[in-house]
């Protein structure tokens, strides 16, 4: 008995590196395709392929060199989160892929995004933003220091920051009659950005209508906890000259020139966490909850005052 126990485990062993192996060896192939389809644009590298038994495949090392610029965008994995391993041989497989459908959840993930301030491409990214805007880098102190056009390469010196380093992860969970979309984001010593997404209708039937998919949301809850940035805000704005109640404003207004960005003029149900999230309070927690399920697509159509009614907007700090 013993050694047929112990004949079944090297043959499972045996069969989980062959198949390893295969799906690695799968992986580098379309890794080798994308570097070299990418190679018009940028220089990619790469140092391997790692995946769990857990469902985890993810390309390591990743090392991103764009024609035209000097500084490489560097990112320590990228890859996607299934429900097993046997779920990722099943995405190598278009036939098997076919035959079983799509997991039940899959996801997205990218850790260790490394964004240096002073790289010549964030510096042309940041003043695309600004163009497409319409928005002067000189735009003041009140609006620079807190970042309201964005964080600007000098922002960032006088935030303290040497790079920004993002780590971002979503997730697709399908239900009956309803699916999830939970993102997460972090940038590190800045922010924390988790959300959960319940939109209405079976994710396959909805994937599979096309440019006909219109998104409905049911239901939404986003926490944004800040991991230093607020004080360091107060701090820099302090040394621009701005009073505590400058700064504080000159937040509020950042924050509310966001909403309007997005197409949505926040209340006193959302300005008033808010500000208690300025004052000290280390969450703030926005939900959603439309009376019925509303197409994202139509929200546009709506005055942004009266989206946060529409969507039954709340929040809360804590």
């Amino acid at each position: 008995m013993n050694k047929l126990i112990l004949l079944l485990l090297v043959a499972g062993g045996m069969a989980y590196a062959g198949t390893k192996y295969y799906l690695h060896s799968e992986v580098s192939d379309a890794m080798d395709l994308a570097v070299l389809m990418a190679s018009p644009y940028a220089k990619l590298e790469y140092e391997g392929v790692e995946s769990t038994v857990t469902g985890e495949l993810t390309v390591v090392g990743v090392k991103v060199q764009v024609n035209g610029f000097e500084d490489p965008l560097l990112i320590d994995r990228i890859g996607i989160d299934t429900p097993s391993f046997l779920s990722l041989l099943t995405l190598t497989d278009f036939n098997d892929l076919m035959r079983e459908g799509m997991p039940s959840s899959i996801g997205f993930l990218v850790e260790g995004l490394h964004m240096p301030a002073d790289a010549d491409y964030y510096r042309a990214l940041y003043d695309f933003s600004m163009q497409a805007r319409g928005i002067s880098d000189d735009s003041g102190a009140a609006a620079e220091c807190t970042g309201k056009y964005g964080l600007s390469p000098a922002t960032l010196e006088g935030l303290g920051y040497d790079e920004q380093v993002f780590s971002m992860s979503m997730a697709a969970h399908s239900g009956r009659t309803s699916y999830t979309i939970e993102m997460s984001t972090r940038s590190e010593a800045m922010w924390d950005f988790e959300a959960v997404f319940t939109m209405d209708g079976d994710m396959t039937s909805e994937l599979s209508r096309g440019a006909a998919f219109r998104p409905r949301l049911s239901d939404m809850q986003i926490e944004y906890t800040d991991r230093s940035l607020n004080e360091r805000i107060r701090a820099y704005c302090g040394r621009r000259g701005l009073s505590d109640a400058e700064t504080r404003q000159a937040q509020l207004d950042a924050f509310n020139y966001f909403g309007e960005s997005n197409g949505v003029v926040f209340d006193d149900f959302i300005l008033g966490p808010y500000q208690e999230f300025l004052d000290g309070k280390s969450t703030l927690v926005v939900t959603a909850k439309p009376n019925e399920p509303i197409a994202l697509s139509q929200i546009d159509l709506y005055k942004p005052e009266d989206v946060p009614a529409l969507l039954n907007l709340e929040a809360s700090a804590r």
